[in-house]
């Protein structure tokens, strides 16, 4: 039986793989940081303004939102649920809200992305070419083409994913000990050392 996935653990390998270990393989508590409230909190509260927003700052006249959208691929056996789905009479895209201060979003961002173009497609039988990355604190929508090359890595991603669960085998940390910092499997990396 396939490993059903969700576009979450994808974001989350991108950022460092050690995190689908321990959620899969090594079920461990799962801590909650103050980042990831205060992301969630954010989360419902842009949820509530954009309802009122017209599509101006995604730069289009037209387009039927969709909140919330709750996403699921057989194929795949992916799942995921998108902040918000723009359908325009040519196209669909989706949108992800974003707590960050950066100006573009991160590449396991883009990746999140490139994931719910997926599973946008196949669950509603329209083309993505792009989607947007609406970053909260600065009140913009920051516009990503979606390119066939993150598309197969996502893929690829899944299938790596399902390989190390299988074999259970605890994957390299990141390469960015920075994030290591507010990780809350921080305490279970024994052999990372911060500050290198």
């Amino acid at each position: 039986m396939t490993l059903h996935l969700t576009v979450t653990d994808i974001k989350q390998y991108f950022y460092c793989p050690r995190i689908l270990f321990y959620t899969y393989c090594l079920p461990v508590p799962r801590p909650v940081s103050y980042k990831m409230e205060e992301g969630r909190d954010q989360h419902v509260h842009e949820a509530e303004l954009e309802r009122r927003r017209s599509l101006r700052v995604y730069g289009l006249q037209q387009g039927k939102c969709h909140f919330n959208v709750a996403l699921y691929s057989p194929t795949l056996a992916l799942s995921g649920r998108l902040d918000m789905l723009i359908l325009t009479a040519d196209e669909a895209i989706p949108v992800e809200y974003k707590f960050t201060y950066r100006r573009r979003p991160q590449r396991n961002h883009c990746y999140q992305l490139a994931a719910y173009a997926l599973l946008v497609e196949e669950a509603w039988q329209r083309a993505v070419q792009r989607g947007f990355f609406y970053l909260i604190p600065r009140r913009r929508a920051s516009q990503v083409m979606i390119h066939k090359v993150w598309r197969r890595r996502v893929l690829n991603i899944l299938q790596d994913i399902r390989e190390m669960v299988s074999t259970e085998g605890m994957p390299p940390p990141t390469r960015q000990r920075g994030r290591c910092i507010d990780c809350e499997y921080r305490l279970y990396c024994a052999d990372v050392e911060i500050g290198r």
